[in-house]
């Protein structure tokens, strides 16, 4: 049997970045990625708002709208994005209730992208969506969705005791037995 990808196999979500810079053109890289992902009517609902590091005020505003408890690692990422979608097709303004879905799909391509750059993403639903609509003017058309931060592997050493524990956890994935069953439902 073929393995799966190594890209998929080296990605994973860390809680230690270092203090080194995202490129520039790592980081068009990794948006161009996303923009290729598949999506409903290619309507492409996705927005991507960023802020690097060493752009302290606006890196701030965006780790501000992170919960408390993820600010502790996640203000040592290169970078943090906020992942929104559109809820309505542009095409005839009906609900899309795929845009999630599409904006998940965009991720993983932007997720794989970064492991080819040897970047880390880790994916926080732990942020507040109110907060951040507001405070970085997100139209209300849109909705908040996820943050991303991205950098360049730290070190576990440097994490409290708490995310040492974590960080140091074995990666753990439910059997294919649990996730799939061939014509029906699970018995």
């Amino acid at each position: 049997m073929n393995e799966i990808n190594s890209l998929i196999k080296k990605r994973f979500s860390p809680l230690a970045f270092s203090s080194k810079q995202i490129e520039d053109e790592k980081m068009e890289l990794l948006f161009e990625a996303a923009r290729w992902a598949s999506s409903s009517y290619n309507e492409q609902p996705w927005r991507f708002i960023y802020a690097k590091r060493e752009d302290e005020l606006e890196f701030n505003n965006v780790l501000n709208c992170i919960i408390e408890f993820n600010q502790e690692w996640a203000k040592n990422a290169g970078a943090l994005i906020l992942v929104s979608t559109k809820k309505t097709f542009t095409m005839n303004n009906s609900d899309n209730r795929h845009a999630f879905y599409d904006a998940g799909a965009a991720v993983t391509n932007l997720c794989l992208q970064a492991s080819d750059l040897d970047l880390y993403v880790r994916q926080m639903a732990g942020f507040n969506a109110e907060k951040a609509q507001a405070d970085l003017n997100v139209p209300e058309e849109f909705e908040c969705a996820v943050m991303l931060a991205v950098g360049y592997l730290g070190d576990n050493k440097d994490l409290s005791e708490e995310l040492l524990s974590r960080a140091e956890a074995p990666r753990v994935r439910k059997s294919l037995d649990e996730i799939r069953n061939r014509n029906n439902w699970f018995k």
